[in-house]
């Protein structure tokens, strides 16, 4: 929905699909120093910062060193996603329940980590502790697979983390927040694996939907109190208050809730189907947690409608996508009753196609008035669309919808 606060927005650098909408202007998002100069020169007001790896690199501390207000950590706070033991000694300081973990840095502390979650225990969870793309965890049974996926993660950076395995169901749930107070969104559920059945490697998300009906009434304030300020309190009180976006995926475990990782920014495809529910104005919020109003800024409002994202992947996605393939029946999708087509890995060409340029393509993006209504909203825009070789789940909210 549109925000009356907002006046504008422009976008860098953006891609087909968002070209189409706002302006958008060519930047090196690698380059924290020109993204503040950019934000200077077009006279921005709220820089509002989306991937992970400029956060990181401390593109907020640029960003606010100009004076302009930001929404998105200091690159102090963003290790919260940037290196998962990190988050794991601030979640042990706050009191935040998670998995049992071991850092290991070196490949002699490997097979002794792996013994620790050994059977019953499987199957193991080793994830590279830097940022990864989505794609740096490997969940499996099979031992050698664990130790070269762990092998791998410690030749690209200093440590690998291995954790024990958390059963449950898996919620995601997004908070707003300036450093002190915290706002909860709505919860969603998100599809890690590339293929139907949770078959196949773990991926950035094949798709989501939103709301619950099978979590606890009770889920967004249970998660707020427990996991969510006190970390942003424990933050505070190390000095790198968190402002932005704090994402917890969670785990419902038969012991209770855990939290599986943390994200600085929102994620897709978790954001599509949250953001497809709001009804109130997003700008007016991130500006009050950027310059430190969120306590008295008013509530998000939250339509009843269920919302269902389907994410379209190139060919060989997530090991290999290939990128150059012409999308075909866009337009005939983006018509389909209560649908969005939100462009993630796109480009558009020299005769003014758009084409694949990265893993996952597209968000085919459907609300309803049910679950299944807006599963099947989403699928017959998604038949709709021609990608060669591309691939997507069916069973995104199956189980959900006809409430299994």
């Amino acid at each position: 929905m549109r925000d009356e606060n907002v006046t504008g927005i422009e976008c860098a650098p953006g891609n087909a699909g968002i070209a189409g909408d706002v302006t958008t202007l060519p930047l090196d998002v690698t380059d924290t120093q020109a993204i503040a100069a950019l934000a200077l020169e077009r006279g921005s007001d709220l820089v509002v910062i989306g991937p992970e790896a400029p956060l990181v690199a401390g593109a907020a501390d640029a960003v606010r060193a100009a004076g302009i207000a930001c929404f998105g950590p200091s690159a102090q706070a963003a290790q919260l996603e940037g290196s998962k033991a990190f988050a794991k000694e601030v979640m042990a300081e706050a009191g935040v329940p998670t998995a049992m973990a071991l850092v290991c840095t070196d490949e002699d502390q490997i097979d002794g980590a792996l013994d620790t979650f050994t059977r019953p225990r499987t199957p193991y969870v080793v994830k590279d502790d830097g940022l990864a793309g989505g794609k740096g965890v490997v969940v499996t049974d099979d031992r050698a697979v664990a130790a070269a996926h762990a092998r791998a993660c410690l030749a690209g950076g200093s440590a690998v983390v291995m954790e024990e395995f958390l059963d449950g169901p898996e919620v995601s749930l997004f908070a707003i927040t300036d450093g002190t107070c915290v706002v909860p969104l709505q919860p969603a559920q998100d599809f890690k694996r590339a293929h139907d059945d949770d078959a196949g490697p773990n991926t950035g998300g094949m798709g989501a939907y939103s709301p619950l009906p099978w979590a606890p009434a009770d889920v967004v304030d249970d998660v707020t109190a427990r996991v969510l300020q006190p970390m942003i309190d424990a933050m505070a009180a190390r000095g790198t208050p968190f402002v932005g976006l704090l994402y917890a995926g969670l785990a419902m475990t038969s012991r209770g809730i855990r939290v599986v990782e943390f994200n600085a920014r929102f994620g897709d495809p978790e954001t599509q189907v949250v953001l497809a529910r709001l009804q109130s104005g997003l700008g007016g919020l991130m500006m009050a947690a950027a310059t430190g109003h969120l306590e008295t800024h008013p509530a998000p409002v939250w339509s009843s409608d269920a919302a269902v994202t389907v994410v379209i992947a190139a060919q060989g996605y997530p090991e290999s996508p290939r990128t150059g393939d012409v999308i075909a029946g866009l337009g005939d999708a983006a018509a389909s009753a209560g649908v969005d087509i939100l462009h993630a890995g796109t480009r558009v060409q020299d005769d003014g196609s758009i084409a694949a340029s990265g893993g996952r393509v597209l968000s085919v993006t459907a609300v309803g008035d049910t679950l299944h209504q807006a599963r099947e909203r989403a699928y017959t825009a998604v038949d709709l669309i021609i990608l060669e070789g591309s691939h997507h789940r069916r069973d995104i909210a199956l189980a959900a919808a006809t409430k299994e």
